[in-house]
């Protein structure tokens, strides 16, 4: 019998979720699976993991991302396998604010990619951790969903649809053995931020934001901002009066 804790990580291939993986793998053996798009960027993590950890059991699972009908019966058989004891759902992409304003192709490849597709994958693991009164859904959000600005307010609105949902799953799972837990990173060094990082903008390591996560799922902690500093800082955004944040330059 197969006693170990059950890890599923959509998105697997991002660098907060490997980051994640590997801080799993470090506390105990566990049976991970790694779903991704690129069968060979999730096998090069697998790969990895596997040397840092023998005894976890990996498996990979490529699967699309947008496709409702996909999505349902990638997570089906995902839990065909068995109890899942934590998913953490870490995909997306840092769209530029520009080309979402000029090319609305880009501008719903950015919502759906940050915000309808996670909401998918949650509400189809949900249906079953439901059933089993167990099991812990972690979303990775944003600070940029906090309040619209107009630096990147497409992305943030996407974040800004996973908060509201994480919200009423919360609400909707209250009193149960099932938890959700949303994770809010601040500009974190990551290849999806590498152009940030290229005009000087201070980004938090991926190491730091990764215990940080890993530690809040184990605690179940409702949201979690990574680094915690962008607690204060967002509370600050959200509460300016309009008439000042307008002629912010965020």
């Amino acid at each position: 019998m197969n006693n170990k804790k059950r890890i599923v990580i959509i998105g697997a291939t991002s660098a907060i979720a490997e980051q994640c993986a590997r801080l799993w793998l470090q506390k105990q053996p566990v049976d991970l699976t790694l779903v991704g798009r690129y069968a060979q960027r999730i096998e090069r993590v697998a790969t990895d993991l596997k040397v840092r950890s023998p005894e976890s059991e990996i498996r990979i699972v490529q699967a699309g991302f947008l496709d409702p009908e996909a999505i349902k019966a990638t997570v089906d058989n995902v839990i065909k396998a068995g109890r899942v004891d934590v998913v953490l759902i870490a995909h997306g992409s840092l769209p530029e604010q520009a080309d979402c304003q000029d090319d609305l192709k880009a501008c719903r490849e950015a919502l759906d990619v940050n915000g309808i597709s996670p909401v998918l994958y949650a509400e189809a693991f949900a249906k079953e951790m439901e059933k089993a009164d167990h099991g812990t859904i972690a979303l990775i959000g944003s600070v940029a969903g906090d309040r619209g600005r107009k630096s990147n307010y497409v992305y943030g609105a996407a974040k800004g649809l996973l908060t509201r949902y994480a919200q009423g799953l919360q609400h909707r799972f209250a009193g149960t053995g099932a938890k959700v837990v949303l994770i809010k990173p601040g500009p974190t060094d990551t290849p999806m931020t590498a152009h940030l990082k290229s005009k000087g903008a201070k980004l938090a390591p991926v190491e730091s934001v990764a215990k940080q996560i890993v530690e809040g799922v184990e605690s179940g902690k409702p949201v979690i901002y990574a680094q915690g500093k962008w607690w204060l800082i967002m509370m600050v955004i959200r509460h300016l009066p309009t008439f000042l944040f307008n002629k912010m330059e965020i």
